[in-house]
Order: structure tokens, then sequence, then C-alpha cells
């Protein structure tokens, strides 16, 4: 694990990136949690089919895949793909959704990140960043097993936090690589763990875990181009990014909220530069 979080940190200290927020309009009429439900139903149907037709499009309907727009029917609607795990969570205020989503059936897994933008019903834009082998810390199946433990059910009002606040704290974690005075910022939980592409940062069972764990102090590092979505009533706000420039290495941080503080954290990253974003595979050892 020492040496876990020693790459981690490394990881950390070889980008540049700057806070950059992505401004959201305001959602159409109409939309509410059952219907955005509803919709995300239709896109994971499709997608086990492989046939983009099943789901409800609007006519000037776009698709990007790892932040390059793609026709409905190429990239990984090439073929019909199992769905063996998702969460979503459903912004009602922005009338968007974000899937995470673990294929580990066949001999080519992959961890998908879906955002589906809808207008009166239909599906507007849906953007998903595909990671597989060559990807950031990538293990399909320890980021399913991991992430299908935890809980990320509907909080009671008295434990959720307001939109604001979960925005402001995504904004915290992310400026910390730029600058590491923004550390103290960040709502800092405990228990909270974090999952990096399969790599967990509990696989001990601590009953305290940590997710300060393999956070960078150098600084200097950028993430631009955020889009956030946020689900008040499960706690949740996940941010679509690029590290350093437009379309380099994007990805997704998606964090969970308890009462104020950080509880889970989930990262999946598209490395388009190098393999692993340029760090050698981890072999971690087991659980002691």
């Amino acid at each position: 694990m020492v040496r876990t979080i020693a790459v981690l940190l490394l990881f950390g200290s070889t980008f540049l990136f700057r806070a950059e927020t992505v401004a959201l309009a305001a959602a159409p009429a109409g939309c509410t949690r059952a219907s955005l439900q509803t919709t995300v139903d239709k896109y994971l149907d499709a997608l086990q089919k492989g046939n983009p037709s099943l789901m409800p499009l609007t006519p000037q309907a776009k698709y990007m895949e790892n932040r390059n727009e793609v026709p409905l029917g190429q990239g990984i609607w090439q073929n019909p793909l199992a769905v063996d795990f998702s969460r979503s969570l459903l912004d009602v205020e922005t009338c968007q959704t974000f899937t995470e989503i673990a294929h580990t059936s066949s001999d080519h897994p992959y961890l998908i990140g879906t955002r589906l933008k809808v207008e009166d019903n239909k599906i507007a834009e849906i953007e998903s960043l595909v990671a597989d082998k060559d990807d950031w810390l990538f293990n399909a199946a320890d980021y399913m097993k991991y992430s299908s433990q935890e809980k990320w059910g509907i909080l009671p009002a008295d434990k959720r936090s307001d939109r604001q606040t979960l925005l402001n704290a995504a904004n915290a974690y992310y400026d910390t690589f730029g600058d590491y005075s923004n550390f103290s910022k960040v709502p800092w939980g405990t228990p909270c763990a974090r999952i990096e592409g399969g790599m967990y940062t509990n696989r001990n069972n601590d009953p305290n875990p940590s997710c300060t764990v393999g956070m960078p102090k150098t600084g200097g590092v950028k993430i631009i181009n955020r889009h956030f979505l946020v689900d008040v009533e499960m706690g949740t706000v996940v941010a679509m990014v690029d590290f350093v420039a437009e379309k380099r290495n994007p990805d997704f941080h998606e964090f969970r909220m308890e009462n104020g503080k950080l509880r889970y954290v989930h990262t999946v990253q598209v490395c388009t530069i190098q393999p692993n974003c340029g760090l050698p595979p981890l072999k971690p050892k087991p659980p002691q």
C-alpha cells in the first residue's frame, strides 16, 4: 500500500491544471427523478442490446465518446454490451443524469461514465468516458466489487448538503491539485474510501479509512472543462473534466457526502497520451 500511495503522489505531481467550471443551463420544465430514471433505464437497455434507436432521442441528438463526437452506432455502440453493474445520479435542476457502468463479463472489460442531457423526456446529448486496459489503474472487476459494496442510497433530509455545498466540495478537491493550500477547504470525512479505476484505498478494511491518501502536495496541476451534475437527494456531485488541456486524459470524479463530509470518491480516467497515463502498472500486495 505504501508503494501504491507513492505512485499516486507521483501521478498527482506530473500534471498541471487550472480550475474552470462549465456553466449549466436551467432545466426544462417537467424534469423529475422518475422521468430521468426512466430515460436512464432506456439508455441502459439500448446499450445492452447495441441498438441506440431504442432510446428516445431528439432529432439533433449527439454522442460524444472520450470527448470526441462519434456517430451513434459507432464506438462502444458497435456491439451489445452487458451492464454488469451500474449506479446513476439524477440532476433534476439541470435535467441531466450520470451513470457509472462496469462491464466485466467478456474478455474486453470496460468502465464507463455516461452523462445524458434530457429535453422534454428525450435525450439530446450522450457523453461517455469509456475506459479499458490501458487507462488509469484500470481494473473493472475490482471497481465493480468495491463500488457495489458501498451504500449510495437516498439520504435522509438531515444528512444532505445543498447543491452549492456539494459543488464547493468538488471544486475544492480539484483546486487542491493546483494549489495545495486548498486542502483545508475540502470537507474530508472519516471514514472515507476512494476508488481510482479499480485501485481501492481501503483494501485492508480499516474501520476509519481516509480519502486524503495519495493527494498530491506539489500543486501546479490543472483540471479544466469541469462539467458538474448534482443529485442533492443522493448527496452526490460528479464532474467530467480534462487534465491539463482540451481532450487530454478526460476523467470523471464522483463524490458522495454524508453529514457535510466526504464519504466516497470514485475516479475513472481515460489516458489519451500514454498507457496508464505514463506510469507503470501497479501490482499491489494482497491485503494483510
